[in-house]
């Protein structure tokens, strides 16, 4: 569904310029691993927010930092402290509303 004024993801947001959004780990783990994931679909800082939240809620990660290429392919650089399958990370990227595209460990 395309909004005229806004960005196109139905949030009415004016701006699509470059947004970067970084969630604070909760706590220090001695084993972390950084994934990093390719999404399309995501166009504003609303879009952004929807990832970090679903990935924020997957048990084993840590942190999350997605960096928004309006119109492009997005990356999300997540933090693990546990095994996190493949499958659990596209459910969570799909679960908001977007297209995961390829997981580089």
């Amino acid at each position: 569904m395309s909004n005229e004024s806004g960005c196109g993801c139905g949030c009415s947001s004016k701006s699509n310029e470059t947004l970067n959004i970084t969630s604070k780990p909760t706590e220090e783990a001695m084993n972390q691993n950084d994934i990093t994931l390719k999404i399309d679909g995501m166009t504003c800082g609303h879009c952004v927010s929807s990832v970090t939240e679903e990935l924020n809620a997957v048990p084993g990660i840590s942190k999350v930092e997605v960096a928004l290429a309006a119109g492009g392919t997005s990356t999300a650089t997540i933090t693990t402290t546990a095994a996190v399958e493949n499958a659990v990370l596209e459910a969570a990227v799909t679960e908001a509303g977007y297209t995961l595209v390829s997981v580089n460990a």
